[in-house]
């Protein structure tokens, strides 16, 4: 379980996130206005702060969970989700006040990674307080984390091949996003092929 220490550092860690993401709303009305197109950057900006925080995870767990404790308190699954959320408030904000069209489809894919985001926060709980096997919580993790990256990945994807209208920001920024998550995704197997050896 966590001692006290653990658990000021998640305090301060979710204050931060918190912090950090009013920080990137302030950056989108502060550059696009208070408005829709203010709200859409705002959105897009808490996007890339969730994939900021994202890769770490990505990268250092469970391999390197003792750097990850450092950077983002032992409950990192849970600043993730935090920030995440915020970004979701966000985007649901702009869907409502733009008129955009969803797609049911996507839409499920969408529904499906949020929920195991906002899941893994309570499995790593379990597992940290040995109510749920470090083996069991290990390849759910695996499935978490290949899964939200692949959700990244197809939303980058969408912008890219411009199949997802009103997405803001330019097509080169776009390209740069889109090749970020795919050398997160090299660098994360070379990574797990060395750990192996």
């Amino acid at each position: 379980g966590y001692n006290t220490l653990d658990i000021v550092k998640v305090r301060i860690a979710a204050l931060l996130a918190v912090l950090a993401s009013i920080a990137v709303a302030v950056a989108g009305v502060f550059l696009y206005g208070w408005s829709v197109e203010g709200l859409q950057a705002t959105t897009r900006f808490s996007g890339r702060l969730s994939l900021a925080i994202f890769s770490f995870i990505f990268l250092l767990h469970p391999q390197r969970k003792e750097i990850l404790y450092s950077i983002l308190s032992p409950a990192y699954f849970l600043i993730f989700a935090i920030v995440h959320g915020i970004h979701l408030a966000e985007l649901l904000s702009y869907v409502a006040l733009s008129g955009i069209q969803l797609v049911p489809i996507r839409l499920a894919g969408g529904f499906l990674a949020y929920a195991m985001i906002f899941l893994m926060p309570w499995l790593q709980y379990r597992a940290d307080n040995q109510k749920l096997s470090e083996e069991r919580f290990r390849k759910i993790s695996y499935v978490y984390l290949f899964y939200v990256w692949f959700v990244f990945f197809m939303t980058y994807l969408s912008r890219v091949n411009g199949t997802f209208p009103n997405a803001g920001g330019s097509y080169g920024e776009h390209v740069a996003m889109m090749a970020f998550v795919n050398v997160l995704l090299g660098v994360k197997i070379v990574r797990m092929v060395v750990m192996k050896r």
